[in-house]
């Protein structure tokens, strides 16, 4: 079925697609919390797990992914974000400040693109949950709970349409 938000969703990223500044990294592809290993006594990252979706990318893809999880609530099923939790107890940068220091330690000035890098996080997402579910209708998901994972298509391209627009 359409998912008319995440046709404005593609049709707002064709429109603004940044031109190739020429940054290319080893992207993770899954890049958030839950994927480190942290060293209880000092609380530094040890390892970055998952990494079956790396590649070849833009630097500000993994940052933009990581970000969005700040966004996102708790959509059930696979997808859980942080948005609701207090952060700041569990030590958690919120976005400004994220990639603040992200341009500070890069010696960026700052990110011109940076809705794009966003919407297209939640597109990404959102294309990937279309997809399990479609493997899921036609009995060949991975999980018995697949079919669900569909649901969270629209509320995803409507959380990328918010956060775009309020960039």
């Amino acid at each position: 079925n359409p998912i008319p938000e995440m046709d404005q969703l593609i049709s707002w990223l064709e429109e603004r697609l940044p031109d190739d500044d020429g940054r290319v990294a080893l992207v993770h592809g899954d890049y958030r919390l839950d994927n480190f290993i942290w060293d209880a006594d000092s609380q530094r990252i040890v390892a970055v797990l998952d990494w079956e979706l790396s590649t070849l990318g833009h630097p500000f893809a993994d940052l933009a992914y990581q970000c969005m999880q700040l966004r996102l609530p708790d959509l059930g099923g696979s997808i859980v974000g942080l948005q609701g939790l207090d952060r700041q107890a569990l030590g958690i940068p919120d976005e400004a400040r994220y990639v603040e220091r992200y341009c500070e330690r890069r010696g960026l000035d700052g990110m011109d693109d940076w809705p794009f890098y966003l919407g297209f996080s939640f597109f990404r997402l959102g294309a990937i949950a279309q997809g399990v579910a479609k493997r899921a209708q036609q009995g060949n998901a991975s999980s018995a709970e697949a079919s669900k994972v569909g649901a969270m298509v629209q509320p995803l391209a409507q959380l990328a349409l918010a956060s775009i627009h309020a960039a």
